[in-house]
């Protein structure tokens, strides 16, 4: 075999620095043609240098960072992304990927052509690490047969009586068949380890979906769905099955779509999950909201919310009757908010009272009536009765109708302290679609003590964050909500990504507006006052909006000017 491009390199690399002599290196270099070896391995086999030095030659030499490859663990992704012939082949290893940056350990950084391949079989952009040819060729195997035992272990290890699961009443008749296939161990192991995989991460809800050739499982953590295991397409009616048992669901009905729920004990703690399953072209799609009460806020303090923020609601939850409203889409956070609320007002003086749909978290010392529109038991009907129960405090888990919102809006005029939630994209337009949907507007201003909007960033990584390499133009961040003085005075951070953290954010924290209802608002309120006029009053009042609450976190370091744009809208 002919000498290698990268074995001319690295002998003149190695004779440049003095560390082995030139007639010895071209004694080595012989030899290595002659036994179809790489100069590399020949050095190390004769002792005249270690693996140590030749990566620190190499890395001074090419800038990149050397890597142990012993120590990888890479996911079933990565070894999926690159297939182990594949890494054979080309005699590189995967090591880690974040977004679309798949890092790379190779033996040869100088071979451009080599790079460019695996990017195109990966679809990534590549990042280089190094390592040594024959400790690469070497670790492949051990590797990725790592990556395949993990999950294997994971799969025994999920079998442990820590994990104990509560059956849902159902009849046995009509699952008897099928629970004796499905309780074979590898389907029932294969459920627990997705759903124990998801309180690990301390995801927010699994999709499991059926696509053409495989079943794709996928965790939103941080509000975001994130890829993870990728189970044989022929198990899917086993696992759908499976969860619809520990529902109590009807495991025959696989044209409709289907509501349930369970509980896991998970290390002491109790776990509820929702189910929803839904028909779609290659099977059914089944996602499991996972509702684990130990991640609940124990305090508004605990949320990170601005100070005036704590302030307008801790005013507001402090009144003896009136009502407030916090707003925003679904996922944004609003069932946390309320809980926190109800956490600080509680005392055994008072008679809190919840009405939800479904009941989410269980709070001890609260009386929280679940919805059941199939018994005629709706939000207007349960809070009718809930009147007649002498309540000092009403949690109404969302406002649907105007039947409802008006129950509401009589008991907080009737020396009630009301808490609910509204889907609307802002306080100021919260009040327009109150009188939108037919209620006076002296009622409205007289009634609504504060509206709460909402929405949840994501944290950057503490481990990982950087200085920001590249800022948009100043007039771009001015637009933004940014301060000509801020820019200058402050530094602003991006993210960078770890092992530590998915895609260099860890964690969320509340984006909040808070509008209280002044006398100055009440006035531009009975008038008729559109959204915008209501802004412009509570804005001139020092109200902070959304945007902005965003940006002073951006100031403080705690997120990017990235999460920002995709959070929240320009004011």
């Amino acid at each position: 075999m002919a000498a290698t491009k990268f074995d001319k390199r690295l002998m003149n690399i190695l004779m440049r620095r003095k560390i082995v002599a030139e007639d010895v290196l071209g004694q080595c270099l012989a030899k290595a043609e002659e036994g179809d070896q790489s100069l590399t391995a020949v050095l190390i086999e004769q002792g005249l240098t270690d693996e140590p030095t030749l990566l620190t030659v190499l890395s001074e030499e090419t800038h990149l960072a050397p890597v142990n490859v012993q120590k990888i663990v890479p996911d079933e992704d990565l070894t999926s992304l690159l297939p182990e012939n594949l890494a054979q082949y080309y005699g590189v290893l995967p090591v880690s990927r974040i977004a679309n940056v798949l890092t790379l350990a190779v033996a040869n950084p100088f071979d451009i052509l080599q790079l460019d391949d695996v990017k195109i079989v990966t679809g990534c952009e590549i990042r280089p690490v190094l390592s040594t040819d024959l400790t690469i060729r070497k670790a492949i195997p051990e590797v990725y047969k790592k990556g395949e035992q993990m999950v294997q272990d994971l799969l025994d290890d999920i079998n442990e009586p820590d994990l104990e699961f509560k059956e849902s009443k159902v009849d046995v008749e009509d699952i008897t068949d099928l629970s004796a296939e499905t309780d074979k161990a590898p389907v029932v192991k294969l459920v627990n380890l997705i759903v124990f995989q998801g309180i690990q991460k301390k995801a927010s809800d699994i999709h499991i979906e059926p696509m053409e050739k495989k079943i794709r499982v996928r965790y939103r953590m941080d509000g975001v769905l994130q890829e993870a295991l990728s189970p044989p397409k022929k198990l899917m009616s086993a696992i759908a099955s499976r969860i619809k048992i520990m529902c109590g669901l009807d495991i025959a009905e696989k044209r409709k779509p289907q509501d349930g729920k369970f509980q896991l004990k998970v290390s002491g703690r109790t776990i509820d999950f929702r189910v929803s399953t839904l028909p779609i072209i290659h099977g059914e799609k089944i996602v499991l909201r996972i509702l684990d009460s130990s991640n609940l806020a124990l305090s508004l303090d605990s949320l990170g919310l601005e100070e005036k923020a704590l302030v307008d609601i801790r005013h507001a939850i402090s009144q003896p009757y009136g009502m407030l409203l916090v707003t925003g889409p679904t996922g944004s956070g609003k069932s946390t908010t309320l809980y926190s609320s109800i956490r600080e007002v509680l005392s055994t003086e008072d008679n809190i009272t919840t009405v939800e749909d479904p009941v989410e978290y269980q709070l001890e010392g609260v009386n929280q009536v679940q919805v059941n529109p199939k018994s005629g038991l709706t939000f207007a009907a349960a809070l009718r009765s809930l009147l007649r129960q002498d309540p000092d405090t009403i949690l109404l888990g969302e406002i649907r109708d105007k039947e409802t919102i008006e129950i509401a809006i009589k008991a907080a005029l009737t020396g009630h302290l009301v808490f609910s939630t509204l889907h609307t994209n802002d306080a100021a337009s919260t009040i327009t679609r109150i009188t939108d949907m037919g209620i006076d507007p002296f009622l409205v201003a007289s009634s609504v003590i504060c509206v709460c909007a909402q929405r949840l960033g994501r944290k950057l990584c503490e481990e990982c964050k950087r200085p920001a390499q590249l800022l948009p133009p100043k007039e771009t961040l001015l637009h933004m909500g940014f301060l000509e003085e801020e820019l200058a005075q402050y530094q602003i951070f991006e993210a960078a990504g770890c092992s530590r953290c998915a895609g260099g954010y860890k964690g969320r924290f509340a984006i909040v507006e808070t509008m209280p209802v002044t006398n100055a608002l009440q006035r531009v309120i009975i008038n008729g006052g559109s959204a915008i006029d209501i802004k412009e009053s509570a804005l001139s009042e020092g109200m902070i909006t959304l945007r902005r609450s965003a940006v002073l976190n951006v100031l403080r370091g705690r997120t990017s000017i990235e999460e920002v744009l995709r959070s929240t809208m320009a004011d």
